[in-house]
């Protein structure tokens, strides 16, 4: 098989994290909050602030400039480390409505397993805050690549770092129309289409179907609890074989 018909096959699916793969019911805003009373002395600085679609440097520099601080590299340093950690001591504790979003127990194993598809990430979360929350769900060891945080504080530039990675593990290049951006939140959706990629808005999170649709996603669902429907986006009717 020639690497033009394999490109031709192949699809790379980056799913966002926080409301699209799972809900931490808060341990993200609440390890934030102890992490900035370590670093900077405040209490509840993310009391306010909207998260989700954002990323977290991003969301650090609203809270900063809320407070008239400055981006100093040492002391966000800082309060990664303090973040990290109270990150892992949240995810712990018992949570109502934390739980792994529906339908993923049964789409992520098969779609894992097929020859012509990759899991990745396209995430706001660093990186190293994105793999916690995924081990704490066993969500972990699905996904082959990412785009993070840390590669750039603009979602919109993160999909061009996700085809670089695949291009690193396979030897051709994706398509970008073979290529879906899948997520919770209009910002989403919107960060996949200037780079030409199909998009899935997922009713998970905090919006609602009325929020996603007006982005124009090519599919959208209230939730993946119907597998079957989402699998046959990517594969054929006789290879959906669901438990």
């Amino acid at each position: 098989m020639d690497d033009d018909h394999e490109s031709k096959h192949y699809q790379l699916l980056l799913f966002d994290i926080d409301g699209t793969l799972i809900r931490s019911a808060g341990a993200g805003r609440e390890a934030m909050n102890r992490a900035f009373r370590k670093t900077y002395g405040i209490r509840n600085g993310f009391e306010d602030i909207p998260m989700m679609g954002q990323t977290d440097p991003g969301i650090l520099k609203k809270v900063l400039n809320q407070y008239s601080l400055d981006w100093d590299d040492r002391q966000v340093n800082q309060f990664q480390i303090h973040y990290y950690h109270c990150l892992d001591d949240e995810l712990q504790k018992p949570r109502e409505g934390k739980r792994v979003c529906a339908g993923l127990d049964q789409i992520l194993p098969i779609l894992k397993n097929h020859p012509n598809i990759m899991l990745g990430l396209l995430t706001g979360n660093w990186r190293y805050s994105a793999y916690l929350k995924l081990r704490h769900f066993g969500l972990d060891g699905y996904f082959t690549i990412g785009a993070f945080a840390d590669d750039s504080e603009d979602r919109n530039q993160l999909v061009p770092v996700a085809f670089e990675r695949f291009r690193m593990q396979m030897p051709f290049d994706i398509r970008p129309e073979n290529t879906w951006v899948i997520g919770d939140t209009p910002f989403d959706i919107l960060c996949g289409k200037p780079h030409g990629t199909r998009t899935i808005g997922v009713a998970t999170g905090m919006h609602p179907l009325d929020d996603l649709l007006p982005e124009n996603p090519d599919h959208v669902f209230e939730d993946f609890s119907d597998a079957s429907s989402v699998l046959r986006l990517f594969m054929s009717e006789d290879e959906i074989d669901i438990k």
